[in-house]
């Protein structure tokens, strides 16, 4: 019972300790997952998007895609102009 106890005040420290860093830290990109939900999309709408050439500008690293807030809001802006 006691090893249960401490495991479960580690991960609320471990937490309280990340919102304390991303709290601290702005956010400068999306992940595609990230970028979906803030903009209210699926992830297949998403790629649909991007299949037809209408998606977001994208930064690449290794595997790892990701969208730059400034990418998100010329995106929004060109979709807000073709509406």
């Amino acid at each position: 019972m006691m090893a249960k106890n401490t495991a479960s005040k580690v991960r609320k420290a471990d937490n309280q300790a990340s919102d304390r860093i991303e709290a601290r830290v702005p956010r400068a990109a999306f992940t595609i997952k990230e970028f979906c939900e803030a903009h209210r999309l699926s992830e297949a709408m998403y790629f649909k998007l991007c299949k037809v050439g209408l998606g977001p500008r994208v930064m690449r690293a290794g595997r790892r895609v990701t969208i730059s807030m400034e990418a998100a809001i010329d995106w929004r802006r060109s979709r807000e102009t073709a509406a």
